[in-house]
């Protein structure tokens, strides 16, 4: 059923500002008088998308989510705002003006791409999803750059086009699809449509194995505030290529085909790199501009004896270095006054929230421990951040 035909009537919208900001412990109270004078039915869509906009804020914004339409599987599934804007933007500086956006969902990426300034065609076979789309494109004033169609995104022509954005789905009943050929539709069909545009992005899960990477494609990975968000694949840019790339910045490392670093002694300094650097295997590039090692062949944590900028890895200075022990590591830390404890894992079993049970931190300071592995040894790594400063912009 679309209950989103309603809701764009003058009673509908009416109502979806009477509803606006209520709490979810205030929803009986409001449905029971609003039902008074309005269709039950009415009421509770509008107090279901009132709640979705509240959901949709952290994504898109308080001010946008607060004027546009959603579905369940939108908001999960929409892109934050962020990093739709952050490749609209390099979708323009290649040259694009006119796209077209196969499997659209409720336009989250329609809309950044219409706000770069590009003419977006989108796509989406489900007429609840179309709808919002469109509803969505209106909303926010875009409709003159944003036509929706609702169609099989297979069947639809996108010659005239610059590029392509495809994003298929990735969802099924049982949860998350891992196998890019099940995604909906699989990626083989996406490559393909790719290879006829002179661009394109294909947006894929950021736990994509590296050898489904095609050859045509270079391929980036992408988090914002510290979260690994997505993958996306680029046509008609730099195939081979892999960069990640970190958000707000956005600062971009470029993969340069190093080897894997050496594993080296504990050194003062720890480096956790961030999550897009690791998925992108370009731990290797961060090792190098650090001068530092790995402190396990198979552990994603760079040490050093010098503390030095990067924006690519968080700083920790390490101050003790333990054999896994509770009790060790428990009286280490009543010995140091530390309440405030941040428990970081890495290639250890254990749960941190099952080790600070554990310990029963104490006291007025804060320590962050690693469970992690040094030269195949479980080890306990206890130190703090720095306050080192990171640098701005692309690498070169």
């Amino acid at each position: 059923m679309n209950d989103l035909v309603p809701l764009l009537t003058a009673e509908g919208r009416a109502l979806l500002d009477a509803v606006r900001g209520t709490a979810p412990a205030d929803e009986l109270a409001v449905a029971t008088r609003l039902r008074r004078t309005h269709p039950a039915p009415l009421v509770s869509a509008a107090l279901g998308q009132e709640r979705l906009r509240q959901r949709a804020a952290v994504k898109f914004g308080a001010e946008d989510a607060a004027r546009m339409f959603f579905t369940p599987n939108g908001v999960e599934q929409s892109t934050r705002a962020s990093v739709a804007a952050y490749r609209a933007a390099r979708l323009r500086e290649l040259g694009v003006s006119r796209v077209a956006d196969l499997c659209s969902g409720i336009g989250g990426d329609a809309i950044a791409l219409a706000r770069a300034g590009i003419t977006v065609l989108a796509v989406d076979r489900d007429p609840v999803t179309a709808a919002a789309a469109r509803a969505n494109a209106d909303a926010l004033g875009l409709a003159g750059l944003i036509e929706v169609r609702e169609a099989d995104v297979t069947e639809v022509d996108t010659a005239g086009y610059d590029a392509v954005f495809v994003d298929p789905a990735r969802r099924g009943g049982r949860g998350r699809i891992f196998d890019p050929e099940a995604y909906s539709p699989p990626l083989s069909w996406a490559v393909g449509a790719a290879l006829e545009a002179p661009h394109a992005a294909l947006k894929v899960a950021p736990g994509i194995p590296h050898e489904a990477v095609p050859a045509e494609a270079e391929a980036e990975w992408i988090s914002d505030g510290g979260d690994v968000k997505e993958a996306v694949l680029w046509f008609g840019t730099a195939p081979g290529a892999v960069r990640a790339t970190l958000l707000p910045g956005p600062r971009t490392l470029r993969g340069a085909g190093l080897p894997n670093p050496p594993v080296r002694p504990v050194g003062r300094y720890l480096y956790e790199p961030d999550g897009a650097v690791i998925r992108a295997h370009l731990v290797a590039d961060v090792a190098r501009d650090l001068d530092g090692g790995l402190v396990d062949e198979t552990i994603a944590y760079v040490t050093a004896d010098t503390l030095r900028p990067t924006p690519y890895a968080t700083a920790y200075e390490i101050t003790d270095r333990l054999p896994f022990n509770v009790k060790k590591l428990k009286a280490l830390l009543r010995e140091r006054g530390v309440g405030i404890l941040t428990v970081k894992k890495r290639g250890s079993a254990v749960e941190p929230e099952e080790l600070r049970k554990k310990v029963r931190p104490q006291g007025p300071n804060a320590a962050t421990v690693f469970l992690t592995r040094v030269a195949g040894a479980p080890t306990m790594l206890v130190g703090r951040p720095t306050e080192a400063p990171t640098t701005d912009g692309p690498r070169p």
